[in-house]
């Protein structure tokens, strides 16, 4: 599995012009799910993204985690993410599970995050065309895979 994680003041994802789902304080997870992802890779996905700590303590260092402060996390599937495009001008997207296998593993890493704590977990809709607005703080962007 991969997620580009962003730290967010705020952040939705809407579909045919209508919020679906929103966060504040927190985290819009994009998130991509490989051919051959399991649940085992959504609970270690989930686990770090709840415990990174790359919220700011009274001194301004990274010290503090999403459960800490109580943050919330917009997860975006997003099988793009598995893209490769080392050949030609279009990108290839076989390494990206097939929908029927991504779509039960998004739910699960959301019932994952939500079972560890997070206070708020919202989604997008799995496949249709959503439009993801990010208020990025700081900016903070991580690049997380399972397969590193």
């Amino acid at each position: 599995m991969r997620a580009l994680l962003q730290r967010v003041s705020r952040g939705s994802v809407s579909v045919d012009g209508q919020v679906v789902g929103r966060v504040e304080k927190g985290y819009v997870v994009l998130l991509g799910v490989g051919g051959g992802d399991t649940q085992a890779q959504a609970d270690r996905l989930a686990e770090k993204i709840a415990g990174l700590r790359v919220f700011t303590d009274e001194q301004g260092k990274f010290n503090l985690s999403l459960l800490d402060v109580g943050g919330g996390a917009l997860v975006v599937s997003q099988f793009t993410l598995y893209a490769d495009a080392r050949k030609g001008r279009r990108p290839s997207f076989t390494d990206a599970a097939r929908p029927e296998v991504a779509a039960p593993l998004v739910d699960y890493f959301c019932t994952k995050l939500r079972g560890l704590g997070v206070r708020e977990v919202q989604t997008g809709v799995f496949g249709a065309h959503m439009e993801v607005e990010v208020h990025n703080d700081g900016p903070v962007t991580l690049w997380l895979d399972t397969a590193d």
